[in-house]
């Protein structure tokens, strides 16, 4: 693990290269596209730009598509390598979606449309018709090809069970719960239940474990769908711990926006959780920090290492260093320095790879003034 103050980590999704969107389409490259390889290439030093080139010249074959994701990957490496981060993935360049691509390599579940998400963007949708299944350790391969090509530690994110759950229809528990002797409300809470901890355990646990045996350190828990629903707390609780039972590597959860008190005393309960990632910088602001939540916190008993949002991935604006600075500085008030990590609120899969790559270079700056100022 990382050995100094204030480590600076990804924390999900980088934009997808329009090159690689444009090949996987099959639209034919356009300039824009090709400037983006050879801007980028420059500017990550990326030694992969020649046979990308080339495979983007050639018909789509599966074994082309294949070897382009990969390129992707590295692409995305390099890109965060180059930010100055300390912890770094490949941005998910081959995931479709966070959701649609657990779903898609898991039994159970039919895909019935698309439905709005945030920022203008959409998933597709699928209902769970039959129980929960295994069917291949979905992320193991690009964990394995990441290690392979990283120059720094890295850090496997994945989406929780409960989000999974949530972010589905649940036909299949309902159904066979319907004859039951109980009211609707009970059978369709039960129901609920059910689902979640198959989820978790049929199809969360194995994969965490495989990654464990291919030799994953870190892995991250993206549980955004935690943040519309605090009554789920107890919820989303138990089915990280079955999904993590006597998994042997550091484990986080990352939750997106939300008023963070609502999650305890519960999530006190987390028995494999070192450290929760957080959202703060989208709600920040000169009147009132949005990091004294911390002392709040720290309050109900919260002692974990705190992924501190600092860069808000819902706007252009690029945040200065001292800005970062500032809000470091504000959150060591609440918590022990020792204790926070540096990241973004979320991933930045919603804003221009300009903008991205300033706003993780004024990250990793403002992260590094933080440590002068403390002697670090």
């Amino acid at each position: 693990m990382v050995n100094r103050l204030f480590p600076t980590q990804e924390i999900g999704s980088l934009p997808k290269p329009p090159w690689l969107l444009s090949y996987l389409r099959g639209n034919s490259l356009d300039r824009s596209d090709l400037d983006h390889l050879e801007k980028w290439s420059y500017a990550l030093n990326f030694e992969s730009k020649s046979e990308t080139l080339e495979i983007l010249n050639q018909p789509k074959t599966n074994e082309r598509q294949q070897r382009l994701r990969q390129l992707a990957s590295l692409f995305g490496i390099r890109f965060l390598e180059s930010s100055g981060l300390d912890i770094v993935y490949d941005g998910e360049a081959n995931r479709i979606e966070m959701y649609e691509h657990a779903i898609r390599n898991a039994n159970g579940f039919e895909f019935y449309g698309r439905v709005r998400s945030f920022d203008n963007r959409y998933y597709r949708k699928a209902a769970c018709v039959r129980r929960v299944g295994f069917r291949v350790p979905y992320h193991l391969d690009e964990f394995r090809y990441v290690t392979e090509h990283a120059r720094k530690e890295v850090k496997v994110p994945l989406t929780g069970p409960y989000t999974l759950a949530e972010w589905s229809f649940n036909e299949y528990y309902q159904r066979t719960r319907m004859g039951t002797r109980t009211d609707l409300r009970t059978i369709k809470e039960d129901a609920k239940r059910e689902l979640l901890l198959d989820v978790a355990n049929e199809l969360l646990k194995p994969n965490i474990e495989s990654l464990v045996q291919a030799g994953a350190r870190w892995i991250q828990v993206d549980e955004p769908a935690l943040a519309t629903r605090p009554e789920d707390v107890p919820l989303f609780v138990e089915a990280f711990n079955e999904c993590t039972r006597g998994v042997n590597c550091k484990l986080s959860v990352h939750i997106c926006y939300s008023n963070y008190q609502s999650l305890y005393p519960h999530v006190l309960e987390l028995k494999n959780c070192s450290q929760f990632a957080l959202e703060f910088a989208n709600r920040d602001s000169s009147r009132k920090s949005a990091y004294e939540q911390l002392q709040l916190m720290k309050d109900a008993g919260e002692s974990r290492e705190i992924g501190l949002g600092v860069i808000d991935v819902h706007v252009n604006m690029i945040e200065e260093p001292r800005i970062v600075m500032e809000r470091i500085l504000m959150a060591s008030k609440f918590i022990e320095p020792l204790k926070i990590y540096v990241n973004p609120d979320c991933g930045l899969r919603t804003r221009p790879w300009d903008v991205t790559y300033s706003k993780l270079r004024n990250m990793v700056a403002g992260a590094d003034l933080a440590r002068k100022l403390t002697g670090a």
